[in-house]
C-alpha cells in the first residue's frame, strides 16, 4: 500500500507518495513535521528532526521530487531549476537522497514564500 503525505505551506497545499526507502521510512515516522519554509531558486527546503546520512545520493532531480538533504537535516520539494541548475536540469545544492514525488502540479510551491510555516501530515 502506498504510503501519501500532505504538504501545507500557507494556503498551499499538496499530497505526495513516499517510495520504497528507509529514507521514507524515516520521514513517515517522522510526522507530523512543523517547520518554516526556506526557498532557494525553485526549491523549498526545511529543517526536520530527521538525522541520516541518506542513500543513493543524486546529483540532479526530476520535477516534483522530495528528497532529504543530509547537509541541512531538510526536507526539499523541487518545482523547477536552483541557482545549481544548468538549462532544465533540477540541480539541488549538493547530492540528495529522493523519498518520493508530489502528485499533480508541483509548481504550485511557487506561492510559497521564506518563511512561511510548513506542516507535513499523514495522508491516510
Amino acid at each position: 500500500m502506498a504510503r501519501r503525505i500532505r504538504i501545507t505551506a500557507g494556503k498551499v497545499s499538496a499530497t505526495a507518495t513516499l517510495n520504497d526507502t528507509g529514507m521514507a521510512d524515516l520521514i513517515w515516522d517522522a510526522c507530523p513535521i512543523n517547520s518554516v519554509a526556506k526557498t532557494w531558486g525553485d526549491e523549498i527546503y526545511f529543517d526536520t528532526a530527521v538525522v541520516s546520512e541518506g542513500e543513493d545520493a543524486q546529483a540532479t532531480v526530476a520535477l516534483g521530487d522530495l528528497a532529504y538533504w543530509p547537509p541541512g537535516q531538510a526536507f526539499c520539494i523541487f518545482f523547477g531549476p536552483t541557482p545549481m541548475s544548468s538549462g532544465t536540469e533540477i540541480r539541488p545544492a549538493s547530492p540528495v537522497t529522493v523519498f518520493g514525488q508530489v502528485e499533480g502540479d508541483p509548481t504550485v510551491f511557487k506561492a510559497v514564500r521564506g518563511g512561511t510555516p510548513i506542516v507535513v501530515e499523514r495522508a491516510e
